[in-house]
């Protein structure tokens, strides 16, 4: 039998919500963009304070389940850690309940950008027990039913109503930790920076973690930088500046997990992370032209033989 694609399953691309290039956040174009040529999702990341400016994850999703019809909407990924969680919870179970089916809550530990937590006033050494804790917490807050915690998402409410069903959880890191949080509370693993073969050794890694819990094994989607262009020197050119301009480091450091080629070069680099196991990527375009890169994404999906 057959098993149908799984709700991360296919490409997506995220939208322009970091500013990096000086020429704002036209995340409604690119998002309309991606449903029109057919993509899976879209995503946004989500940071307080950034090296760039950057616009709020959940108020940008909420734009975009407004202005299309069907395209997924993805955090890659949501930092729980940071936020008060019983405000997170509404946000996300309005989302739900005005878009329903289409979320997909990618979540992390975050912690690369230390002065956000300073601005958030959270410890940012308690992020993993944060991140934990609200995992734990969200489908109880999603149920409509009252709940009580005391903990450092010190939670007490009524029942917060309309109910709604937690959106698929995609649980991002790549160290043992992360994969002993997505065998426990995720539905898919959500790594960034891996080749297939490291993916393939942390699925299999993550179905034993799993099954020690009897739990089913989770799926997998990829967050990567992408930029498909016939002119492979060129691609890394701008691959590299969009890296120095949007996290302030050298592109040596991620330049072997970076994307690059003609459609059908980046073709075959996906089969090879389909192969180990991937069954969606969360591509954050790398380079200035992000409704040309839109639609050369799309020629690579069409070439992997996906339907809408």
């Amino acid at each position: 039998m057959t098993r149908a694609p799984r709700p991360w399953a296919g490409i997506g691309v995220a939208v322009p919500s970091v500013d990096a290039y000086g020429i704002g956040h036209p995340v409604l174009d690119v998002a309309r963009a991606a449903e029109d040529h057919g993509l899976d999702h879209v995503w946004v990341p989500d940071h307080l304070v950034f090296h760039r400016p950057i616009v709020e994850a959940l108020t940008t999703l909420a734009m975009i389940a407004g202005a299309t019809s069907r395209v997924k909407l993805g955090t890659a990924i949501l930092n729980p850690a940071l936020r008060p969680l019983i405000w997170t919870a509404k946000q996300l179970q309005t989302l739900e309940t005005l878009a329903p089916g289409r979320t997909l809550l990618g979540v992390g530990m975050g912690g690369e950008y230390e002065p956000e937590w300073t601005a958030a006033g959270v410890n940012r050494k308690q992020r993993a027990r944060r991140l934990d804790e609200a995992l734990d917490l969200l489908p109880a807050l999603f149920s409509g039913e009252p709940v009580t915690h005391e903990g450092l998402h010190g939670i007490d409410t009524p029942a917060m109503v309309p109910s709604a069903p937690v959106p698929p959880v995609l649980i991002g890191g790549r160290a043992e930790p992360a994969l002993r949080r997505t065998a426990r509370a995720g539905d898919a693993w959500l790594p960034m920076w891996l080749d297939p073969d490291q993916v393939a050794t942390g699925l299999a890694q993550l179905a034993e973690y799993a099954a020690e819990l009897d739990r089913p094994a989770p799926g997998a989607a990829l967050v990567a930088f992408i930029n498909v262009n016939d002119d492979e020197e060129r691609g890394h050119q701008e691959a590299a500046e969009l890296v120095k301009k949007q996290y302030g480091m050298p592109y040596e450091k991620v330049r072997k997990w970076t994307i690059v080629g003609s459609e059908d070069q980046v073709a075959e680099r996906l089969e090879e992370y389909r192969r180990a196991g991937i069954e969606g990527f969360s591509f954050a375009v790398a380079g200035p032209d992000q409704l040309t890169q839109v639609e050369r994404i799309a020629g690579v999906r069409a070439r992997l033989g996906l339907t809408v």
